[in-house]
């Protein structure tokens, strides 16, 4: 008999264990490539950190330092400040302009100097004897070269304007550490409801980054400046109740500008809380008027029906006429320099509070809405020429249809009235739009022109 049917042969048993052996094999071999892939990951994730480390740090120059390379750094977030700062010509250029010329005048910074509102308003308040200085990065959001006009209007009158970007820390210092201000006007910002869909990263820099390091620089200054600035409109986003008021829920922005306009709200009131600064925001209705911003409707406006380019004029959901409450920039102007005047001392000192201080927000329109088909109309009658309209639904990209500002707490507290109508500040402004671009006055009278 052979053997029996319950043995093992020791060929068959060799083989199963080798196709044991090999499956251990492959299994450690899995293992192995995958540790060495996660080791190959996280070795070239550690050279490329080290790597965007080595070129945000690298000298700009031959033999900078460390230090001059993180100061440079910092000041390569401005998309176009490329001058130096610093020194003793610069300082003196500094205190010149910060100096007041008239008995008790003020001594203010004034950031976005360069921009619309901020030039209008370190305008007025040099020819009233203050001591202003001008802060810009003169980034390229719209032309440049406007900016650099008001700026040489601005130095026409004694306005010196540093060029940097408000995230530039150690610039603030130094600025709060050469002249005791007395009052810091905070402009500078990222504006526009619309070019948000396209650079969000630009608003939480300038507007949530850039007011968090300004407060920084002047919780931290002796003495401490009280702090006036601009929030937004446009805060109250999709808000349903007219007219705005300062007391109307302000929880349910719009678009990423609104957000960022609250959240420096919010920011503002935490360091009223904590460091004892004194601070005033500004909530601004659609400013226009002289030396405006291109991209503003009744600027491209203008811009276009002077070249027989048609224009896109929304309506709102509802199909009725998207309204705003437009402000011109003198009304405005009037306002700023208002809460300037009433605000009260910031309390704190070296970054410690010392007791209460003054918040406060104020709203700064017109009180009287008009529809954007209104604003045309006007526009029509001053150029002389019709314009080619595409009425068309409002998009969904953050704006509101209508806009109304109550302004009863701006005039309670520093006699705020705006007393400029709609077609009197077109007027005013179509007349420097006209001469600053060099526009044959033919046009009013129907006249092709380029612009």
């Amino acid at each position: 008999m052979g053997s029996s049917s319950n043995g093992i042969d020791p060929a068959s048993k060799g083989a199963k264990l080798e196709r044991y052996n090999s499956y251990l094999r492959r299994i450690n071999t899995t293992k192995l490539i995958a540790a060495s892939s996660k080791l190959l990951f996280r070795a070239s994730l550690l050279i490329a950190l080290l790597l965007v480390l080595f070129i945000t740090l690298s000298p700009t120059t031959t033999g900078s330092s460390p230090t001059d390379a993180l100061h440079h750094h910092r000041r390569s977030l401005s998309s176009s400040s490329s001058s130096s700062w610093g020194g003793p010509q610069w300082e003196k250029q500094v205190r010149a302009s910060s100096t007041p010329r008239r008995q008790g005048g003020l001594s203010l910074l004034v950031t976005g100097a360069a921009g619309f509102v901020g030039s209008h308003l370190s305008l007025a308040l040099k020819k009233r004897g203050d001591g202003v200085l001008g802060l810009d990065n003169f980034n390229n959001y719209y032309d440049p070269s406007l900016k650099r006009s008001r700026q040489a209007l601005l130095a026409k009158h004694g306005i010196f304007i540093v060029e940097a970007d408000i995230n530039d820390a150690a610039l603030l210092a130094k600025l709060l550490d050469v002249v005791p201000f007395s009052h810091v006007v905070h402009l500078a910002a990222q504006a526009g409801v619309r070019y948000a869909m396209q650079n969000p990263a630009s608003y939480v820099h300038s507007n949530i980054a850039g007011l968090v390091t300004l407060f920084e620089a002047v919780k931290s200054a002796n003495p401490q400046p009280a702090v006036i600035w601009a929030s937004s409109s446009s805060v109250y986003g999709l808000n349903t109740d007219n007219p705005f008021s300062e007391e109307h829920r302000t929880d349910r922005p719009a678009s990423l500008y609104a957000a960022t306009k609250k959240a420096g709200e919010e920011i503002a009131h935490t360091y009223n809380h904590i460091y004892g600064l004194s601070i005033t925001g500004l909530r601004f209705f659609t400013v226009y008027g002289p030396w405006g911003r291109p991209d503003m409707a009744y600027f491209f406006f203008t811009k276009d029906i002077l070249r027989g380019k048609p224009i896109n004029v929304f309506t709102g959901p509802d199909g009725k006429d998207v309204a705003r409450d437009f402000t011109f920039i003198d009304d405005v102007v009037k306002g700023c320099i208002g809460a300037i005047d009433t605000a009260e001392k910031s309390t704190g000192s070296g970054g410690k509070k010392r007791g209460p201080a003054q918040l406060r927000v104020y709203n700064l329109g017109n009180t009287s809405p008009l529809s954007v088909q209104k604003l045309v109309s006007i526009l029509e009658g001053l150029l002389n020429v019709k314009a080619r309209k595409n009425v068309i639904k409002m998009p969904s990209n953050g704006d509101v249809p209508f806009t109304h500002a109550n302004v009863s707490l701006a005039e309670r507290d520093f006699g705020y009235k705006p007393t400029t109508d709609l077609a009197t500040g077109l007027r005013k402004f179509v007349k420097w739009y006209l001469s600053y671009y060099g526009i044959d006055s033919k046009a009013k009278s129907g006249g092709s022109a380029q612009s």
